[in-house]
């Protein structure tokens, strides 16, 4: 009989270890589409708040899911990253037209935390689709690397698909979410300061510390946006030119697996998550004026960063008020002027 077990086992091993890996796809596919399906509803269940009904809203939402952007060709790079940007605007506007017909009655704030629940929508359904795409694959070429690579990812596809779940109930609430630990900073720091919008979607705070002048950047809240920090600094610093002694930028980074959330670090350079227009203004800017640019950091993980704010994260932005005022009083002089930028998604965060 062990014999016969081993003889069996060496023939049709590979087969069964297959049909348990399918199988466990398969069940896993079934929360995707469960979580992919109840985003769509929750999100025409918002929808309907704001003017639309229901029924008729679920049809826009399942053609509005497959929304997507091209990257623009980089064999020739000179030009890529405004031809980049131009795409990223035009994106923006598709999102808000989309937004707009889901949601006619929705003021500004509202529109810009819908639009951040059909981003959400977006991804959940695309990693329902590329996980069925993979398994269908893998069941009709009887591949066992297809088969294997999936399922060993499935942990951290799970997890992510979880994080976007999860981010819709900050979204249709209003509600802070880790990324805006960068915004929150800002105006702790500028609240009292006078503020205006100098570029869409953009605010600058201004006000004395220590004797220097602060410029304090951030997005518009409390609706969900990041604005276009990048652009906000060149104009800034165009204008201030060698009078501005110092930048420091604010904002919320992935943690490795055994750091504390909330973990402060802090570094050289641009500290953006961004696809790269914003970020190369940000870098162009202080090297046309050689100015210095200290980067402070808030570690969380990718879950952590788009769901409700956690404590460990919210406690830490005085820490990093505290740090930020050691780097003023140590690294600037009295009468200096200093640029302070506080990035990330502003949702549930004012001015």
């Amino acid at each position: 009989m062990f014999l016969v077990f081993m003889a069996l086992m060496t023939l049709y091993g590979q087969k069964i270890q297959l049909m348990i890996w399918i199988s466990e796809i398969e069940r896993r596919l079934r929360k995707l589409e469960k979580m992919a399906l109840e985003s769509k509803d929750k999100l025409a269940e918002t929808a309907s708040s704001f003017g639309r009904e229901k029924k008729g809203v679920l049809k826009d939402i399942e053609s509005f899911t497959k929304y997507f952007i091209i990257s623009p060709v980089d064999l020739d790079p000179a030009g890529v990253l405004k031809r980049l940007e131009y795409l990223l605007d035009m994106g923006k506007s598709k999102l808000e037209e989309y937004t707009s017909i889901l949601a006619p009655k929705a003021k500004d704030s509202e529109l810009d935390n819908f639009e951040n629940m059909l981003l959400a929508c977006v991804a959940l359904d695309y990693i329902y689709r590329v996980v069925r795409h993979f398994l269908i694959l893998g069941k009709k070429t009887q591949s066992t690397l297809i088969i294997m690579q999936i399922h060993m990812q499935l942990p951290q596809i799970m997890e992510i698909a979880q994080s976007y779940f999860k981010a819709l109930e900050a979204f249709s609430k209003g509600l802070p979410i880790g990324d805006g630990i960068g915004a929150l900073v800002a105006f702790k720091l500028g609240n009292g300061g006078i503020y205006k919008e100098i570029v869409r979607d953009t605010i600058v705070y201004e006000r004395e510390l220590f004797g220097r002048k602060l410029y304090i950047i951030k997005a518009k809240g409390p609706g969900g946006t990041v604005g276009k920090p990048g652009e906000a600094v060149k104009k800034i610093v165009n204008r201030e030119r060698n009078r501005l002694k110092r930048v420091i930028i604010v904002d919320a980074a992935g943690k490795l697996e055994g750091e504390p959330t909330g973990e402060i670090a802090e570094g050289v350079g641009a500290a953006i998550g961004d696809p790269g227009p914003e970020k190369y203004k940000i870098e162009e800017s202080i090297r046309k004026y050689n100015i210095p640019i200290d980067a402070v950091i808030i570690k969380e993980s990718l879950v952590e960063a788009i769901t409700i704010m956690k404590k460990e994260i919210a406690l830490s932005a005085d820490k990093v008020i505290r740090k930020i005022q050691d780097i003023i009083k140590s690294r600037t002089m009295e009468g200096d002027r200093v640029l302070v930028i506080g990035v990330g998604n502003t949702i549930g965060v004012g001015q």
